[in-house]
């Protein structure tokens, strides 16, 4: 078992055995999943659907009422 601390920001190391045991090198994009007290941490593809799921709650700016209004006949 390995072990990493969290920082004040939020911030923390994957162990390196990790890494290499996962295949995680740098530039790599990962998914959180909270599920109860656990956090799962999955490598991810860009451009799969879990990669689009990963990043769809950063894109909820452009679902208001209003978007969908000016957006509608184009």
């Amino acid at each position: 078992m390995e072990t990493s601390r969290v920082t004040s920001r939020g911030q923390t190391t994957i162990p390196s055995k990790i890494r290499k045991s996962v295949g995680i090198k740098s530039g790599d994009i990962l998914m959180f999943i909270a599920n109860g007290d656990h956090v799962i941490m999955k490598k991810i593809e860009p451009r799969t659907d879990e990669y689009l799921e990963s990043i769809s709650e950063t894109l909820n700016e452009w679902l208001s009422p209003e978007d969908e209004e000016a957006w509608r006949d184009l």
